[in-house]
């Protein structure tokens, strides 16, 4: 019997596996949903009984999405110091509880420094290394990405009010994420940007300003008894960080030909899939709730 022979009718091939159907948002919405309560649970679990549990739980998602992103880049052929790259990460993370936001701007810079001095001399001083600017230019890329975006995340986590400024962050991202899914889903026509994410459209971009924006309004009035103009800021701001976190990731899995930073969280992809919208989100909820509010 050749592969051409024909399979009679009514028989199925023995050896094919049915073929799930994909969810129009290209997620396995199960086990997202499934991932995702479980995430929840555990977080909100730390906050309200083990607030500094908070900096353990970020330094873990810093050094995962940090061997995630790095992997990724040495499959492409680039040369990434992982091992100053991951200890100054943490450096650039922990030296927050002691010295604030100086401590993750030392920690950052010494993380820079190393990185630089580790590439250079990496093979020997007899040794030029291949594309150093290139592989510089992506460490210093991941460093700044990762860490140093997530130690604003840790900042929040200090004041009298931390767990709820760490709510507030959540329930923004979250809602404004649900707000996109759903609306996407049901009324996306029209890509927002079709060549870096296909499946981001106006519509749910419209649906994440509607539920991103309510939920940091409540949160911002309810847990930290701001104005409500204050929660409207870090509303618009979560979404729009969070809308461009995604595509840059997107963008950068585009560069590198890959669906996923890893295969990590069933339904998510990697951490680093998981938190792309959270790093510069952090960032923003920082500023709004440190700065402005």
């Amino acid at each position: 019997m050749t592969d051409q022979q024909a399979i009679p009718v009514g028989e199925k091939p023995v050896n094919e596996p049915p073929q799930k159907k994909a969810s129009r948002a290209g997620r396995n919405l199960p086990a997202a949903i499934a991932v995702g309560v479980l995430l929840g649970g555990g977080l909100i679990a730390i906050l309200l009984f083990a607030p500094y549990l908070w900096l353990a739980l970020v330094a873990v998602a810093v050094a995962i999405s940090t061997v995630e992103v790095s992997r990724r880049l040495e499959e492409a052929g680039y040369h990434i110091p992982l091992i100053p790259l991951l200890v100054g990460g943490q450096a650039t993370l922990w030296l927050t509880w002691p010295f604030g936001p100086a401590g993750a701007l030392g920690g950052f810079a010494g993380t820079v420094v190393v990185c630089m001095i580790w590439r250079l001399v990496g093979r020997g001083l007899n040794h030029a290394p291949q594309n150093y600017s290139r592989d510089i230019s992506a460490t210093v890329f991941l460093a700044t990405w990762v860490p140093l975006f997530a130690s604003f995340g840790a900042l929040l986590i200090y004041p009298d009010d931390g767990a709820n400024r760490v709510f507030c962050l959540m329930l923004g991202v979250v809602f404004s994420d649900i707000g996109g899914y759903v609306a996407g889903v049901l009324f996306g026509k029209h890509t927002m940007a079709p060549a870096i994410s296909p499946k981001k459209s106006w519509e749910g971009l419209a649906g994440s300003l509607l539920f991103g924006v309510t939920a940091s309004v409540l949160a911002v009035m309810f847990l930290l008894d701001k104005p409500w103009w204050a929660g409207l800021a870090l509303g618009v701001m979560l979404v729009i960080t969070g809308t461009l976190g995604d595509l840059v990731e997107s963008q950068f899995k585009r560069d590198l030909g890959i669906k996923d930073m890893s295969n990590l969280l069933p339904g998510h992809g990697g951490m680093m899939d998981r938190i792309d919208a959270m790093l510069p989100s952090a960032v923003a909820t920082w500023i709004v709730l440190t700065l402005l509010a």
